[in-house]
């Protein structure tokens, strides 16, 4: 069931609200990719387990008929080599943790089992959140992103085995799976427990990628 958003909620979002008693349930944060907005991952979000409080997050800026969470730094080269501008990435990162509190509140959500799932921008921005609060995290999913310089040297201390799944496409022109496994390695790194999946095509989630998360998502929240 979708719910007419809370208002006192810095970003605008859609909630799902979870199958059975929605108090004290598990959380999915959900943050898009560049250019798109909070309905475009509801299709991979509804495939998750049905115990679960959906939040589908718009990223704060307009950009071509949709949204963007910052604008690109491309002083390295092109856009297979960019960074996020750090001011905007600041603005997104503080207004995301926001966001996220003011909905355990609003929605009454089990705030020591919240997950992130992102795609492009929205995967860059969940790994540098688990980043800088991995106490607040249960768990990651990021698809077709990269880890931000920013937060490449961060060794927070309690990511120890925070689950972490880290998907790349093969031909991905945007984002290259070079990139996401330049994250996923920095995770092990670190003592996460990274689960990867590298997929034919291009940036994108296929069918098998969805299927490969949500049998992840399911490992740690539970499902049906």
């Amino acid at each position: 069931m979708t719910d007419t958003p809370e208002t006192d909620i810095p970003l605008e979002h859609v909630h799902v609200a979870p199958d059975g008693d929605p108090a004290n349930a598990p959380a999915v944060f959900v943050l898009h990719g560049r250019g798109a907005d909070e309905e475009d991952l509801l299709p991979v979000a509804r495939h998750l387990p049905d115990d679960l409080h959906v939040v589908s997050l718009r990223a704060p800026d307009p950009l071509q008929g949709g949204y963007t969470w910052y604008e690109l730094d491309l002083s390295a080269g092109g856009l297979e080599s960019s960074q996020p501008d750090a001011e905007d990435f600041r603005r997104s990162l503080d207004l995301v943790v926001e966001s996220v509190d003011a909905a355990v509140d609003a929605y009454d959500i089990d705030a020591d089992r919240i997950g992130l799932l992102g795609f492009s921008q929205g995967a860059i921005t969940s790994l540098s959140l688990l980043l800088e609060n991995p106490d607040k995290y249960a768990w990651v999913v990021a698809l077709h992103g990269y880890l931000a310089e920013s937060h490449a040297d961060l060794d927070p201390a309690g990511i120890e085995d925070t689950p972490v799944f880290v998907g790349a496409g093969t031909g991905d022109r945007v984002i290259p799976q070079s990139r996401s496994a330049a994250a996923a390695d920095r995770f092990e790194a670190i003592g996460a427990d990274v689960t990867r999946g590298s997929y034919p095509g291009g940036h994108g989630i296929g069918q098998q990628e969805l299927a490969d998360v949500v049998a992840f998502v399911e490992s740690h929240v539970g499902g049906d």
